[in-house]
Parts: structure tokens; C-alpha cells; sequence
């Protein structure tokens, strides 16, 4: 039996992040790592890497923090305090599905250890990051070769950060390959000490974390596909919290599934990350309703709902009241994915978990004894794209005194991208199973398949190397525009690039993001690093810029970090480019982000000493 209890949080105990990377002798070298730091006042921990690991190989643990650009800097009137946690970064083995592997862990947990702060707090971090909303210091966001290059055996490099202007769950995950599939935790913001939630306090709170589970070694399955030009062999099992539940097959043990023991009559925050790499998700409760509070961090105007969805980057936090029971009664809880299957197959299982009431005077009972008898609640159909598009639209902003909305009413800069999949060519002598015969898969904002360069962008930019690693010419709308939406172009080909979007400091942004029928709908769930946006509108078909603009929500629309671009439709974001740096988006399918859906927006630095980007640490790492 999995209970899952947070600390009280009336008073929290200190912490600090410290990363190490060990077990040489493991099957494979365990890759460098990537620290992280916020900035406020100085501290600092060092930490070498042991000299037995690869420098080629990099991890990137990212933290998917967005914090407030104004409230980023050192606050001296901030009440919180310093907390440190100590990261081992190592090979585990671990079984499920009756299979046993060795995998990337955190502290050889998994999923990895919780990070627990209150706003207002400074966490001293070595991890590498990204998402983190921080100003002015790009150098610790942690994309690999977009804003520092990998940190070499020997090196250290030091971050550290305050959490200002958001409460709420995020989470931290590796950034480099698939190695997310195993290496990601939950971060929970609790409000400022001696404040309190917009909302009745919880009796518990409860993180849940969704994720994907592969037998085989998830380096392999994505190695495969690029070499392929095919999509990517299915995960599987779905997890909650590491845990596939019983359904998958005679192996699936009760141990292996999720069970939350709750009191009757209580209120529980349930804080939802959905990890997985590759596919959105429904989530239920049988019996039972939610009430949806947050969003990416940020408060909502409180909706009741039984079904949750949730893309792959996403975060939420939910209320759940428990209901008035004498007995020990058990529910199901089940997850499996939204998908309209525009890029082959797709992972169509379902995990589960169950939900035990017991008070004071019950005993809890074996999951096994009694889970064939159990209900699955039921789920929206696989394809619910009009579920979906409901399910975005009923999200707003909180809009109070305390939490107010900054979306920009008028805009400066307007954007419009096409993202999707493409194709590539065959190489020579290669035989490829993608889409048409002698491609492959392929994917694209603006029909540019971003390449990675080999020195960071915004090591570049800083030390005046931009002209030799990027250009500024990504394109504002698409080149080639069709009916996106229609009948597919006849040339399904992608080009590829280094290019990034250049932003003039303070410079307020639309965005209009294209969701395009080239091999099938599929939503996209889009991730921002360094700003959260305001989502102003979305619809089915083809954005129309004259009709469409009339029906934003400019008065109390979500503030989020990821967004899914709908199935055969478009979304439109707002935000201020008041953050200097350059700043990865991309897909947070992780097949989509390989295979090219991603770009950068490089922040020019504004006059004023503080809005310009702070020079690099002396230990940052190079290339």
C-alpha cells in the first residue's frame, strides 16, 4: 500500500539541492549533469564531477518553474529562507511488468525525491533546468545548447534561485534525449509563510504523477526511430507514480499499484504533473468530482469537473473532497490517453489506481483481495477533441487584488506559426519506414526543423559569436501558407536551420499557433521557457486574423508555461519580452521535440542597468 502524505505546513524543515553523479561501474557511463541556480543572494556549493563519466554525454535535469519577471530578482523584503537538498544522480534497478532494468534516478528513487518550498524561499540548487521564470539570468534555465553547453568531467557549476510570484506544483525533469522517461520529480510551491491559499485549506496534499514506462531502454526506442525514420515503438505502461496498476498483464503485481488512503469527509489537494513522455492524458476518480484550482502554477477561477485531461508538460492542482463513508470502500482511479493518432500507433492501455477510504476505527484491506471487483470509472473516448477544446475553454484566470492579470491589451509584435509534421529524405543507402516511402519523419515550426547547434545560443549571443551559430531570420508567418488544416501540400519536406526570433526589451507579443493536417490532426502541446503567457483564444480550422481577434479574452484569460495546440485548430497567446536571454519552445511531445518541433526567441537587453541580461557565472561551462 502507496499513502501519500506531504509535511505539515505550518512550519518546514531546511533544504538544499546538491547534485552527484556516481556508479561507474554501472552498465553504461551515467551522463555529465547540468546544475541550476536562481539568483538572488549569493550562495554558493561546488561540486566536480568524478572524472570516470564521458564529457560527450550531458544530463540536463530541468526544472519547470516560470517565475514572474519583475519578483525574479533579490527581494530584500522577501520573509522566506534558504533551503538545500542533496541530488544523487544514479543508476537503479528497478523492476515492473515483471522485467527488471537499471535506470536513471534521483537518490535511486523513482520517481525522484519531492522538492518542498514556500514562496518567497531560496533554493540553492546544482541541477541542471529548464522552464525556470527567471530575469536576467538565462545562464541557469538549462536546455542543452540553448543556453550553456554541457559541464565536463571535472567542472561544477552552482545556481540558485528564489521562488517570487508563484504558488503551486511544477516539476523537475532531465532535459537531454529520452532520459525523462525515468529522472523527474514534483516541486510544490506552498504560499508565503503566514499567508494562505485563495481557497479551504486541504487536510492533505497528495502529488500525482503520471508517466510512461518502457521494458526496454528508452535510449534504444528513440535511437531506433531516428535511424528508422519511423515513429517510435509504444511505451509499455502508463504510471502513477512509478506504478503501472494490475491491468497490463498475469506479471502486474499488487505492488504495483498506486493506492491513496484518504479519511471520509476531507478535503485533498491532489497536485497533478503529467510526465509521460509521449501522449496526453484523462484522468478520473470513480464516484467522485474534482475542483480545479490551478494551472501551471497559477490560480484559476475554481471549475467542477470528474475528468480531468492533462498534456505531457502540464501541471494542475485539483481539490478533492471525500465523501461521507462508514465503511472501508474502494474506488478506481484510471488514466489513458487523449489521441487523434495522426502519427501511427500510440500507447491505447490504461493504468489505474485505487482509492481507499479508511477512518480511525477501520483496517486497510489487500489490494488484491478485492480490485477485480472494482468499477473502472469511465473515460472520454480516445479521440475527444470537443472534450478537450471544452476543457481549455473553461480555464480563467483567478483576476483578483492579490493575484491579478497582466495580459497585454495591446500588442507590438504579431506572430503566426504553422507547427507540425514533415518529412525528411532518405539518406543514401538507407532504407527508411516513414510516412512516404524514402522519408522520415519529421517535424517543424514554420516548416524549420531546428538543428541543435554545438555552442549554446545564449553563449553566443553574449560573447559576440551569434553570426557564426544562428541566424535571425526565422520566419514571422509560414513561407509557404496552404489550407492548413485542408488537404495536405504535395511537398511534405522540412527545412532545417539554427534560427531564432529576435525580440527588441519590453516588447508585448502575440502569437497565434497553427496546428496543420500534413499527416493528420494532432494537438501539440507547446512549452515556453522564460515567460509565462496569457492564453487569449483558440478555435477549430484555420486562424482567420480579421474575425477571430474579436472574440480574445482579454479581461481574465489563463496564465500558463504549456499550452496544447488544438487538433485541427489554433491557439493564441500573449506575453511581454521582458525577461533578456534566449529562450527555448518547443513540443513537449518528446517524439515531436526530436524529431524538430522547436525554436528560440532571443530577448534583446533593455537600457536600464537591470533589464539587461547579467554577465555569465565564472564556472559556466563550455563547449
Amino acid at each position: 500500500m502507496i499513502e501519500d502524505k506531504v509535511p505539515d505546513t505550518t512550519d518546514l524543515p531546511f533544504f538544499a539541492i546538491v547534485v552527484y553523479i556516481h556508479d561507474s561501474s554501472l552498465y553504461k557511463p551515467l551522463p555529465s549533469i547540468i546544475p541550476i541556480t536562481h539568483h538572488n543572494t549569493p550562495n554558493t556549493i561546488n561540486m566536480a564531477l568524478p572524472s570516470t563519466f564521458l564529457p560527450a554525454a550531458s544530463l540536463f535535469l530541468t526544472f519547470c518553474l516560470c517565475l514572474y519577471p519583475q519578483l525574479a530578482l533579490a527581494n530584500p523584503g522577501s520573509t522566506g529562507i534558504t533551503r538545500h537538498y542533496k541530488f544523487n544522480i544514479r543508476m537503479q534497478n528497478v523492476t515492473r511488468l515483471c522485467q527488471t532494468k537499471s535506470i536513471i534516478t534521483v537518490n535511486g528513487k523513482f520517481p525522484g525525491p519531492r522538492i518542498i518550498a514556500r514562496e518567497g524561499d531560496r533554493l540553492v540548487i546544482k541541477v541542471g533546468r529548464h522552464g525556470i521564470r527567471q530575469l536576467r539570468s538565462g545562464w541557469a534555465d538549462g536546455p542543452a545548447y540553448i543556453t550553456q553547453c554541457p559541464i565536463q568531467t571535472g567542472q561544477s557549476y552552482v545556481y540558485n534561485f528564489t521562488i517570487i510570484g508563484q504558488t503551486g506544483t511544477l516539476w523537475y525533469h532531465a532535459h537531454v534525449s529520452w532520459i525523462r522517461s525515468t529522472l523527474y520529480g514534483p516541486i510544490v510551491i506552498l504560499p508565503r509563510r503566514n499567508t494562505s491559499y485563495p481557497f479551504v485549506k486541504p487536510y492533505k496534499e497528495v502529488p500525482i504523477i503520471f508517466g510512461e514506462w518502457w521494458n526496454s531502454d528508452t535510449e534504444a526506442v528513440i535511437n531506433q526511430a531516428l535511424q528508422t525514420g519511423a515513429g517510435p515503438n509504444n511505451s509499455d505502461a502508463y504510471t502513477i507514480n512509478g506504478l503501472p496498476g494490475p491491468l497490463y498483464n498475469n506479471c502486474s503485481s499488487p505492488m504495483e499499484t498506486f493506492q491513496l488512503t484518504v479519511k471520509p469527509g476531507k478535503t485533498y489537494l491532489l497536485r497533478l504533473i503529467n510526465a509521460a513522455l509521449n501522449d496526453e492524458l484523462f484522468f478520473k476518480i470513480r464516484n467522485h468530482t474534482f475542483t480545479i484550482v490551478d494551472a501551471d502554477a497559477s490560480y484559476v477561477k475554481p471549475f467542477e469537473t470528474d475528468t480531468i485531461y492533462i498534456t505531457p508538460g502540464q501541471t494542475s492542482n485539483v481539490l478533492f473532497k471525500t465523501k461521507t463513508l462508514t465503511s472501508n470502500a474502494k474506488f478506481m482511479m484510471a488514466a489513458r490517453p487523449y489521441s487523434t493518432n495522426a502519427a501511427g500507433t500510440f500507447d491505447n492501455t490504461t493504468v489505474v489506481g485505487v482509492l481507499e477510504y479508511m477512518s480511525d476505527s477501520m483496517s486497510s484491506s489487500s489490494i488484491n483481495a478485492s480490485i477485480k471487483d472494482l468499477s473502472l470509472p469511465t473515460l472520454p473516448v480516445i479521440n475527444a477533441t470537443s472534450y478537450v477544446a471544452n476543457w481549455t475553454n473553461k480555464f480563467r484566470s483567478l483576476g483578483s487584488s492579490q493575484f491579478p492579470v497582466n495580459v497585454p491589451q495591446t500588442v507590438q509584435n504579431r506572430y503566426y506559426f504553422a507547427v507540425g509534421l514533415g518529412t525528411d529524405p532518405c539518406l543514401i543507402n538507407q532504407t527508411c519506414q516513414g510516412p512516404i516511402n524514402g522519408t522520415k519523419f519529421a517535424a517543424s515550426v514554420n516548416n524549420i526543423s531546428f538543428t541543435l547547434p554545438t555552442i549554446a545560443l545564449l553563449q553566443a549571443r553574449y560573447f559576440g559569436k551569434s553570426n557564426a551559430v544562428f541566424t535571425t531570420d526565422f520566419p514571422t508567418t509560414p513561407l509557404n501558407p496552404f489550407n492548413y488544416t485542408g488537404s495536405p501540400p504535395n511537398n511534405t519536406m522540412v527545412s532545417h536551420g539554427t534560427k531564432v526570433v529576435v525580440l527588441p526589451y519590453n516588447t508585448t507579443v502575440e502569437l497565434v499557433i497553427q496546428g496543420t493536417n500534413i499527416f493528420g490532426f494532432e494537438n501539440h502541446p507547446l512549452h515556453l521557457h522564460g515567460f509565462n503567457f496569457y492564453v487569449v483564444g483558440q478555435g477549430k480550422g484555420n486562424f482567420n486574423s480579421t474575425t477571430d481577434p474579436t472574440s480574445f479574452n482579454l479581461v481574465d484569460p489563463v496564465e500558463r508555461n504549456t499550452i496544447g495546440v488544438p487538433s485541427g485548430g489554433w491557439v493564441a497567446v500573449r506575453f511581454r519580452a521582458d525577461n533578456p536571454g534566449v529562450w527555448f519552445m518547443h513540443c513537449h511531445i518528446e517524439i515531436h521535440l526530436s524529431w524538430g518541433l522547436r525554436m528560440a526567441w532571443a530577448v534583446m537587453d533593455g537600457k536600464l542597468p537591470n533589464q539587461k541580461l547579467l554577465p555569465p557565472p565564472s564556472d559556466l561551462p563550455q563547449c
